[in-house]
């Protein structure tokens, strides 16, 4: 092909990886595209679950996709001596941890795990905070999230059983020795306990999959101007002549 003194002529072999390369990227951009709508529909259901009123969390066992990210409310009695202390856990800039507590439902053998809040951590590591052990029945009304909580490993230590740096309910189960549920409950609620629950609300993470795309469908784009660049040459006075 000649136009205005150049000629175009790729090799079938880059016109083969050409285009190749460019259904990959235009896949891989499109696919993170469906990410991103995925992402945002699922905030979206959240955002409805936040409007809604609080669902009683029944005695017979339940699954976690049932009652993921809705208020739920339950009633019964903390197990104080099973509570733990999670690690690496900040508020305002401040080194912390959060409290998980399992609470035994009322008129059930079934236990729920509790994050009961956050407190800040003395200047001692060695010596945990004194959490308030409640002895009464509570109601508790809170979020439910899943119970594998993923965090920073500084250390593998734990001071007497208590401290752990990441929150795994096999590992949460064996621990305590009882029947529980497959969640975590952020209690929302008020206790005079000294915890402060303000729960970070995470976005929808869409806003990352469309940068992806963007990125994808620029290489695409960038791969096409390379093909385009490297095949047009410029006519010799011979060819131009003839």
């Amino acid at each position: 092909m000649n136009i205005l003194g150049y000629r175009f002529e790729p090799r079938l072999w880059s016109i083969i990886v050409t285009i190749a390369a460019i259904l990959i990227f235009m896949n891989l951009g499109l696919w993170q595209l469906s990410r991103a709508d995925e992402k945002q529909s699922k905030h979206e259901q959240l955002e409805q679950f936040a409007k809604q009123p609080p669902v009683l969390l029944p005695a017979s066992m339940v699954k976690l996709r049932d009652y993921e990210y809705r208020d739920v409310e339950v009633q019964g009695e903390f197990v104080n001596e099973k509570t733990i202390y999670l690690d690496n856990k900040t508020y305002q800039g401040r080194a912390g941890y959060h409290v998980i507590t399992p609470l035994r439902i009322s008129n059930s053998s079934s236990h729920v795990a509790i994050n009961r809040g956050w407190i800040a951590t003395g200047y001692d590591r060695s010596i945990l905070p004194p959490i308030m052990e409640i002895k009464d029945e509570v109601q508790i009304i809170g979020t439910v999230v899943s119970p594998d909580i993923k965090t920073f490993e500084l250390s593998d230590k734990q001071i007497e059983n208590q401290v752990w740096s990441s929150f795994s309910f096999e590992k949460y189960q064996q621990f305590v020795g009882l029947k529980m549920q497959p969640l975590l409950i952020l209690q929302k609620s008020k206790d005079d306990d000294g915890l402060i629950r303000e729960w970070h609300k995470p976005d929808s993470g869409a806003s990352k999959n469309i940068g992806y795309a963007v990125q994808w469908f620029s290489l695409a784009a960038t791969t096409i101007i390379i093909f385009i660049v490297l095949n047009v040459k410029r006519r010799n006075k011979e060819e131009q002549q003839a």
